[in-house]
């Protein structure tokens, strides 16, 4: 009997994009295990015109309206609630909006997940690994251990993190671990799964290979020197800045009273950020 899959995404005033996403997600190949893939995509109030769009190019796509202030956490939770409530999936594809796949990016995802299986005998996580940019193999996101980046090798190699980028989810681990937290607005919901996932006795995994391109983020603003004190400050409480609140409920709830050398150094970060970069080499 064959598989099916949701993938699921958000998105906000980024149109070109989002569609240049879909394009190549409906480009690359689906393993011969699955035998439907729907789509879930929240528009978390664009103005762009991306749902417009995105229908005309790809009117299979199930466009779900956002608020507008829902961010990634929030909006990939309605997604995948969404997602849930309307099929029994026998897996969920977590993909941002800003990636670019490979042709056989699923199929190496897959590929990975029934190796764990096989291998170890373990349901586990998969954590896409991309590079910087198309040339060159910088990498950029997917799995990390406590100080380092997973570089792919050949190999599974488990991941204490993992990013949120492209992440293949089963439906025990889900049917174990629920949805994303409901207790992040844009940042850290994707650490916390991977955190709860190794709690609850799974594992995570990187792939093996890269399996497409997703550009590194700019420093942050909250950090970055060249940026006025009073707006860094501002960004430290911000959702799409570290929102320290949230950030602190994230290192309590994992770390104990560990937390509180996050928080000094935290503060030390956004008031002398260059400061806190010496300290750091």
């Amino acid at each position: 009997m064959k598989d099916t899959l949701a993938v699921l995404l958000t998105c906000h005033n980024r149109k070109a994009k989002t569609l240049t996403c879909l394009q190549n997600l409906f480009e690359a190949s689906l393993p011969e295990s699955i035998k439907k893939a729907d789509i879930y995509l929240v528009d978390d109030g664009s103005t762009d015109g991306t749902s417009k769009a995105v229908l005309k190019e790809h009117p299979n796509v199930n466009v779900i309206q956002g608020n507008g202030n829902l961010f990634w956490n929030q909006g990939m939770r309605l997604a995948w609630s969404k997602a849930a409530k309307a099929g029994k999936y026998d897996f969920y594809l977590w993909l941002n909006d800003d990636v670019i796949l490979d042709k056989l990016a699923l199929i190496e995802l897959f590929d990975c997940y029934k190796e764990t299986l096989s291998s170890f005998n373990q349901m586990s996580i998969i954590t896409g690994a991309f590079k910087n940019s198309k040339f060159g193999n910088e990498f950029s996101y997917g799995g990390r251990t406590e100080s380092e980046n997973i570089i792919p090798n050949g190999n599974l190699q488990k991941c204490k993190y993992i990013n949120g980028n492209t992440v293949l989810v089963s439906k025990q681990i889900y049917n174990e671990l629920g949805n994303l937290s409901s207790d992040y607005t844009h940042a850290m919901g994707d650490f916390d799964y991977g955190l709860r996932s190794l709690k609850a006795g799974f594992n995570n995994y990187t792939t093996k290979t890269y399996i497409g391109v997703c550009p590194i983020n700019e420093q942050p603003k909250w950090s970055n020197p060249n940026i006025a004190l009073k707006t860094r400050l501002k960004l430290f409480k911000s959702p799409t800045g570290l929102n320290y609140k949230e950030y602190i409920f994230f290192r309590k709830k994992f770390w104990g009273v560990k937390w509180i050398i996050f928080a000094v150094k935290a503060y030390i970060k956004v008031l002398f950020p260059s400061f806190y970069k010496k300290l750091r080499v």
